[in-house]
């Protein structure tokens, strides 16, 4: 086996054990030890895929294939900024400070950018699906920018980080399951059909899971409603001596 077919091997494994993480961690027990668990390898995981990306996004560039290899760059960016995301939501989770620092800015600012560039090659190229996924990175970083804002009186704020991130990474993880396997299970389909549900399909579900997540865990904690003599401070008991 040849170096480029190693790397496609490793980018393939890497993507099938951050897939089978993705609902594993997804659907255990939050905060239980095997969510944690498969959650770390899961991230471990995702690095593997953006670090066996990179060379990929050389291959595509030398197939002399420029646009595919800035979107596919575009893409390892926005996995990249959700696996950061999704590690430090939960290591700075009492240090509100440390995780909006200025890496925080600097990858927001990067992926909003890449999203403009992409939704100009879109416009460029005529291809609805750059513009469409370019749009993202641009929702990304205005994402972020409320995140900041809303953080200041949220303690929940490093919960939904974490699990944004989380469902943008399964996105990226499924369009890549999406992309690869339909191909070879429905071989007469139209291939630009296949290639629309592919992409399409994931970025719908991350909208509703994300609604259905924050719904769940991102209400604020209701406040407790005291009585007025519950409220008075209770006497304090006199001991016989």
């Amino acid at each position: 086996m040849d170096l480029a077919k190693l790397i496609v091997f490793a980018h393939v494994v890497a993507g099938t054990i951050a897939l089978a993480c993705f609902w594993t961690a997804g659907l255990a027990k939050k905060g239980s030890p095997l969510h944690r668990r498969v959650g770390q390898v899961y991230l471990l995981a995702m690095v593997g895929i953006v670090l066996t990306g990179v060379p990929l996004v050389l291959q595509v560039t030398e197939r002399g294939n420029p646009v595919g290899a800035l979107f596919l760059t575009y893409l390892l960016v926005l996995v990249g900024n959700a696996t950061w995301s999704a590690w430090r939501a939960i290591r700075d989770r009492r240090d509100r400070a440390a995780y909006f620092g200025p890496m925080y800015w600097f990858v927001a600012a990067l992926t909003a950018a890449c999203g403009l560039a992409i939704i100009a090659l879109g416009f460029q190229a005529g291809a609805v699906l750059l513009q469409v996924f370019g749009g993202v990175g641009v929702m990304a970083g205005v994402g972020a920018i409320k995140s900041w804002r809303r953080s200041a009186t949220d303690p929940k704020w490093w919960l939904k980080e974490h699990y944004g991130a989380l469902i943008g990474n399964g996105v990226a993880t499924h369009i890549a399951f999406f992309g690869i396997g339909l191909r070879g299970l429905l071989p007469g389909v139209d291939p630009q059909l296949l290639q629309l549900f592919s992409w399409f399909t994931p970025l719908a579900g991350a909208f509703i899971a994300g609604w259905w997540l924050n719904r769940r865990y991102g209400r604020p904690a209701a406040k407790v409603q005291t009585s007025p003599s519950s409220s008075q401070p209770s006497p304090v008991p006199r001991l016989n001596t």
